[in-house]
């Protein structure tokens, strides 16, 4: 077996010294030209690689990016990490992943993150920091960004939520359903997520606009789970003036909804139209109609933003909006009754 590379081999094919060949990989000012040329040679020689360890304690960063998520086996957020990693394997830095799973949790969670050093920078995923957060991440100079939410003092990139409602009930509508209800996340969760309430919003604008009176019987809500949007459908499908439509908040939900209607012994589009929300890999193979929200590259753009703001070229907070689309397939046609 070969025996590993040092800097210290490094240093001495160079002519120089260990110090000197820290600066180099440091990308430091304080080394000429013809020095630097020097030791990159003597790198590329020897095919030297340093550890991560080292980078860290010759750097004095952490070396690593820290992504804050709520329940990290959803699909959505599953996939938009797909996209964060696609960005960072190619950049110097480690990814670390927290997992929150309640209010709890994220306050310490935080505090150790920021005291501790843990992270050079750091991504979060629908969560909207609490103005105590701000002041952490302010006070010990950590760079962050939202992904799926946003804050004033934050860059964000986060889905037209509202519009993505809008399209989804607005595209029953032009069926010709009048009848349709809407499966819903918990709106009052201790994490605040905007989307919950956007989403809702923006299936009652939708209603309104077209006249159709707003009928808080068609109106459930339930977790993000295929089993709970599965009793929530049966509530609605077993009402004495059912909806001939069902929005659900996620597509994980839909699924729920279209196993209540095989339970109930309703054809999907004929007796029961269902549009979800997302458009995660199982929407396809289900031929389900669905809102396509880009979760891989508000990942990637997340990513590429953090990346930005820590070597300085933001200098002010941004928002970027991405947009939503409609995803026409086999489970939404016109009304039989």
């Amino acid at each position: 077996m070969a025996a590993t590379v040092t800097i210290r081999d490094v240093a001495k094919r160079a002519g120089v010294g260990v110090g000197t060949v820290s600066r180099v990989l440091n990308d430091s000012d304080a080394v000429r030209e013809s020095t630097r040329s020097r030791v990159q040679a003597a790198i590329e020689d020897l095919d030297f690689s340093p550890s991560p360890l080292a980078r860290r304690l010759s750097s004095g960063k952490a070396m690593a990016i820290g992504v804050i998520v709520p329940f990290f086996t959803n699909a959505s957020v599953v996939r938009r990490l797909q996209g964060i990693v696609s960005v960072l394997a190619s950049s110097e830095y480690d990814l670390v992943l927290f997992d929150v799973e309640n209010t709890e949790n994220n306050d310490v969670l935080l505090t150790n993150i920021v005291q501790r050093k843990l992270v050079d920078g750091m991504l979060i995923l629908s969560l909207r920091p609490m103005d105590s957060d701000m002041e952490r991440f302010l006070q010990a100079g950590v760079p962050a960004v939202i992904v799926d939410a946003r804050h004033p003092e934050l860059t964000s990139i986060f889905v037209d939520n509202v519009q993505g409602g809008k399209q989804a009930t607005q595209h029953l509508i032009n069926l010709g359903h009048e009848k349709i209800g809407y499966i819903s996340d918990y709106p009052n969760n201790p994490f605040n997520f905007s989307p919950v309430h956007d989403r809702l919003q923006g299936y009652i604008f939708a209603i309104e606009e077209a006249g159709i009176p707003y009928n808080h019987e068609y109106y459930r809500v339930g977790g993000l789970d295929s089993q709970e949007a599965r009793q929530q459908a049966h509530d609605l499908l077993n009402l004495p003036d059912p909806p001939t439509a069902i929005f659900a908040y996620s597509d994980t939900q839909a699924v729920g909804v279209l196993e209540a209607a095989r339970d109930l012994g309703l054809h999907v589009p004929t007796d029961l139209s269902v549009i979800g929300y997302d458009d995660i890999e199982v929407a396809q193979y289900l031929q389900l109609t669905t809102i396509r929200q880009r979760l891989f590259d508000s990942g990637v753009k997340g990513a590429q933003l953090l990346l930005d703001v820590m070597d300085d070229s933001i200098h002010e907070p941004i928002e970027l909006v991405l947009p939503t689309e409609l995803i026409i397939r086999g489970s939404t046609a016109v009304p039989s009754r």
